[in-house]
């Protein structure tokens, strides 16, 4: 299997499954010399894990990472950083009623046709339990960036829809309730909705937005490889994600160019940032800020109709312990992936200088 690393300078690999002793990963390319805070670390390992809330899967994993290179005396030495997590609360009997059978848009049958075998057991390699490894990547990435202030927080699930911009919200309150929704009367409208829709044995998606504040000018590598595309590569590559834009994104067609164009001010920034922060693929020094869409989390606890592995009809039903909306758990997900583009692309500008 290709395709389980991200980066050029500062590389991720990942590797583990959803039920298997662990998953972890190996980061390359980290400086030497930086002063790690470790418990920082374990904190966004702490907001990603499972069973944190009522409104998310009550999978029981303390989600405890361990290093076991790249490190001494508490700073980075720049060989390459392995760490591992380990599952300790897998439920693997959850998925024997799919052993033969595909899940409707889950990576089931795809994963069969394309290696001709499957991990059922939680989806494998598929799950989205392997995004903890980027976790813990990325909280490295942001002591890396020290300088860059980095923030999500969801913005919408399901119809409801915060209907402020991101300069309008305390980034200090994201994590004073279960949604990390900095709005405290939208964030009850969440959650009660979330649990409304986990009653009915369904699911819901939303939308997580993302700002990157503080980035310096010049990041970037057009043409292939545009600030903006990689972000949006690595946001896309987060599962359940459907969608990705930056700066003014789709409202931006309802725009006359006159209307949409950023104007400069004598310093160089520019009076509006419907450009996101990124000008010809190339950071620019204004914020940087996007919305990542997920999907409703495919499997509900209700019964369906599918297909077995000899091509036959057949009825199955959800089971085991899933998110009713996955988007909470997704919101340090979103920042270690921004967090691991910025790191990467901060130590490919500094190539470019004689």
């Amino acid at each position: 299997m290709a395709g389980n690393s991200l980066g050029n300078l500062f590389r991720l690999t990942t590797f583990g499954e959803s039920h298997g002793k662990a998953i972890g990963g190996v980061l390359d390319g980290c400086p030497a010399g930086i002063t790690l805070d470790l418990e920082a670390i374990q904190t966004d390992l702490n907001r990603r894990k499972p069973g944190q809330s009522a409104i998310v899967t009550q999978r029981k994993e303390p989600d405890s990472v361990e290093f076991y290179s790249g490190l001494f005396e508490g700073k980075t030495t720049g060989t390459p950083i392995g760490f591992a997590i380990h599952n300790t609360n897998q439920k693997s009997k959850d998925y024997s009623h799919i052993k033969d059978s595909y899940r409707p848009s889950h990576a089931d049958y795809v994963y069969d046709k394309k290696y001709g075998f499957r991990d059922y057991r939680g989806g494998g390699r598929s799950s989205a339990r392997e995004t903890a490894s980027r976790v813990v990547a990325g909280a490295i990435a942001k002591q890396f960036l020290s300088d860059i202030k980095i923030n999500a927080f969801v913005s919408q699930v399901g119809n409801l829809k915060l209907d402020k911009s991101y300069k309008e919200l305390d980034f200090s309150q994201i994590e004073a309730n279960a949604v990390r929704c900095p709005d405290a009367e939208m964030a009850l409208k969440m959650e009660d909705y979330i649990k409304s829709i986990k009653k009915q044995g369904d699911t819901i998606g939303g939308v997580i937005t993302g700002v990157a504040q503080n980035v310096p000018i010049g990041l970037g590598e057009p043409v292939f490889d545009k600030l903006h595309a990689e972000i949006g590569k690595a946001m896309l590559s987060i599962n359940a994600v459907k969608g990705f834009e930056y700066g003014s994104g789709f409202e931006g067609v309802t725009m006359l160019g006159s209307q949409h164009n950023d104007s400069f001010n004598a310093d160089g920034t520019t009076k509006t940032n419907k450009s996101g922060g990124v000008q010809g693929g190339i950071s620019n020094g204004m914020d940087i800020y996007f919305n990542v869409a997920f999907k409703p989390v495919a499997t509900v606890i209700q019964g369906y109709e599918t297909i077995d592995k000899d091509g036959n009809v057949v009825q199955t039903k959800g089971k085991g312990r899933h998110d009713p909306c996955v988007v909470p758990r997704a919101v340090p997900i979103v920042e270690a992936m921004l967090a691991l583009v910025l790191a990467d692309y901060l130590l490919l500008s500094k190539t470019n200088k004689i």
